[in-house]
């Protein structure tokens, strides 16, 4: 039995575009990466220094976080500093006798039920 389709072939048209072959458009580099290209070009040209000879001059990173970040982090590693001090404090053989001591002070709801009832 023969299909009943049939295909349209060639590529979708679009309305309102005359010229049916369209261009991409270029990226445009944004002004921070032309600022910085510059700024290594005016470096290598004062210090008269080629990429191969050595490394680059180091230059302070900038901060881009906002206040609340900074303040966020602070407390992430005041809090981390703390979490290592009160593990370090104890040895092993504490830990499993605090842990112990807090297993038995809970109720008979938290231990492990017998599994054969026939013993």
């Amino acid at each position: 039995m023969a299909s009943t389709y049939t295909s349209a072939g060639g590529a979708l048209k679009l309305k309102g575009v005359q010229n049916p072959g369209l261009k991409k458009k270029k990226k445009k580099k944004s002004k921070e990466t032309k600022k910085i290209l510059e700024n290594i070009a005016t470096r290598q040209e004062v210090t008269g220094d080629d990429e191969e000879d050595g490394a680059m001059p180091e230059k302070s990173p900038v901060d881009k976080r906002t206040p609340a970040q900074k303040a966020f982090d602070k407390v992430q590693e005041k809090r981390q500093i703390q979490r290592v001090l009160e593990k370090a404090s104890m040895t092993h053989k504490q830990q499993v006798e605090s842990f112990n001591a807090k297993l038995d002070r809970l109720t008979e709801h938290y231990d492990i039920p017998k599994v054969s009832w026939t013993k």
